[in-house]
């Protein structure tokens, strides 16, 4: 055997024994006449003992050994007269009578410590060596110890694990798909799956009654710190549901995950609120209610003063940063440019100090009386020491605009502990949104959302008043998972692609699979998929979701490491039917 024991296993009760541990050489120190070398493993670190009194040549040898050299040796266990209580296996070390190097390293481009000095292009260049940091293991273990656990709480209540297929026919709704040629069907293409939508649905049609699978999606869409084109999710559906079955199952799981991978219990029922409460109150669908700084409705007590910007504006928001009036002009002055940056794209801002002496100051003095800035203070709730910060504009912008900026005073005060977990559903989405460019209407989600039950008849009256049977789970701002009930009456999927702008042919060449099984006596059906990557980040605290994947892709979409995407050689494309247009 190449190891009798881990480098994380070994301890005061194992003194006497000898062992034969391998691993890699994550640092050494030389003492005099000794050599200590720190052996690492996926399960920890035991400090190796090299004495020239003993064998000379041996510790010379030890000597020879550089950073991540993968080594064998074999010793007795034996107590440290420095102990390290940092260290599980710090009471011990061994006494090391032979050493085999089983091969040799050269010199990382980084050090393998929890702290590198490694950039985030370099370390994704050599993302095998990143993954041998502790602080990376720590995060695929909990990606690893949620997918786990999953299973085992789906399992419990009697969902069957379902595979779906990879290669799929191209939809016209979502996001871009990413295209794969087939080779026996000459100018036909493959679609790699956005999602398995349409096969759950049909594995209700089946019988299957609960479903679930963690599984590889795609989308071809602009990336960011949350987002990657390929990415995991905990699929599911489930037959003859309702809203509040879906809610209260998959409640139960994130209540299960957070027990069993964090330690971290939630009491009582996860809150609720309507998409409309949510847009509101936090400009947000995903809203992250860890703090408060809730928007407030200024329109009636700051028009028709004369301010043009506030007069024209649609609506008037203002938010309370509270303990703030401390904030200098540099400050308000930064944070009014930060508003006006193209990715925010405010016009300007407005504040207003409410002093602890009670006085009242503000950057629109000129058309605003004392009087005028106390209805404000009390309409916001403020008390002195707070900061009102104000923001105009068209509604939905406006809104948008005060999210982030709600968001960012959270950060700059520290409201946003990751380490505080704060859930959320969030449900009412409208069924459907204008496109003004294709001047038609888009799925909210998608084409299968059934509107509410007392909304169908919007869909003939007002289809921009109808309201979707879909819920979100956000937790911390971050959108952790979502779903709906679906349509499944052949008539009202058909009203959905009329409304859609689908012709009859194009309804029938797209999802005519999916009309016809809804023909052989379909149930009523509801799921839900959660990003499996965006949920263990935010267990873990983190923004991005990259360090929870094994190997991820660069905000360009590209495997630097591989260098993926790659061109293909002519002989590939003429096999392919395919020619590349030069640009």
């Amino acid at each position: 055997m190449y190891r009798t024991h881990t480098c994380g296993e070994l301890r005061i009760n194992n003194i006497g024994q000898e062992v034969t541990l391998a691993g890699w050489v994550q640092r050494s120190r030389e003492m005099g006449g000794m050599t200590f070398v720190d052996l690492r493993d996926r399960f920890g670190i035991t400090q190796l003992a090299f004495n020239s009194e003993d064998n000379d040549a041996l510790n010379k040898s030890s000597r020879q050994l550089g950073r991540e050299f993968v080594i064998q040796i074999v010793g007795e266990v034996i107590e440290r007269s420095s102990k390290n209580t940092n260290l599980p296996t710090g009471d011990i070390e061994i006494k090391v009578k032979t050493l085999n190097v089983l091969n040799a390293a050269k010199t990382p481009p980084f050090t393998i410590e929890n702290e590198t000095d490694g950039g985030d292009e370099l370390r994704m260049q050599y993302r095998y060596l990143d993954i041998r940091r502790n602080v990376i293991q720590d995060k695929l273990r909990l990606r690893n110890k949620v997918a786990l656990e999953t299973r085992k709480y789906l399992d419990s209540i009697h969902f069957m694990d379902v595979e779906t297929p990879y290669l799929i026919k191209s939809t016209p709704e979502g996001a871009r798909d990413f295209v794969v040629p087939s080779r026996m069907n000459p100018g036909e293409f493959y679609a790699l799956p956005q999602s398995p939508q349409t096969f759950k649905q049909l594995l209700m049609v089946s019988g299957i009654d609960r479903y679930y699978q963690i599984v590889k999606c795609f989308r071809d869409e602009d990336l960011r710190a949350d987002r990657q084109p390929e990415f995991t999710q905990i699929d599911c559906e489930m037959s003859f549901v309702e809203q509040e079955d879906i809610l209260n199952t998959f409640e139960g799981l994130i209540k299960h995950l957070f027990k069993t991978c964090r330690n971290i219990e939630f009491e009582g029922d996860f809150p609720r609120m309507t998409y409309a409460e949510a847009m509101e109150r936090y400009g947000s669908d995903k809203p992250d209610i860890r703090f408060g700084m809730e928007f407030n409705n200024l329109n009636s007590v700051v028009k028709n003063k004369g301010f043009k910007i506030f007069d024209e504006a649609e609506l008037v928001l203002g938010i309370v940063a509270e303990d703030c009036a401390v904030y200098t002009r540099k400050q308000l002055d930064k944070l009014t440019d930060w508003v006006k940056r193209p990715q925010i794209g405010a016009q300007g801002m407005v504040y207003v100090k409410y002093n602890e002496d009670g006085s009242l100051k503000s950057s629109v003095d000129k058309f605003y009386s004392q009087e005028d800035l106390k209805e404000w203070v009390e309409l916001c709730g403020a008390k002195p020491g707070d900061l009102i910060l104000v923001l105009s504009g068209e509604t939905d912008k406006v809104r948008k605009q005060m999210n982030e900026l709600r968001l960012h005073m959270g950060d700059e005060l520290g409201l946003r502990n990751p380490n505080e977990f704060k859930p959320l559903w969030v449900l009412d989405f409208p069924l459907l949104e204008w496109d003004e460019d294709t001047q038609r209407y888009h799925a909210m989600h998608h084409p299968f959302t059934s509107p509410k039950k007392e909304d169908v008849g919007l869909l003939t009256e007002d289809p921009g008043k109808a309201r979707a049977n879909a819920y979100d789970l956000a937790m911390n701002g971050v959108e952790l998972g979502g779903g709906s009930i679906r349509i499944h009456d052949k008539e009202l999927q058909s009203r959905m692609f009329d409304l859609l702008g689908f012709t009859k042919e194009q309804a029938a060449e797209q999802f005519g699979f999916l009309m016809n099984a809804f023909e052989f006596g379909a149930p009523p059906h509801g799921g839900i998929a959660f990003g499996l990557d965006r949920l263990v980040a935010t267990m873990g605290g983190a923004d991005s979701i990259r360090d929870f994947i094994a190997f991820p892709k660069n905000n360009s979409g590209r495997d630097v490491m591989i260098n993926a995407p790659a061109n293909l050689d002519e002989d590939q494309l003429q096999e392919l039917s395919l020619a590349v247009k030069k640009s």
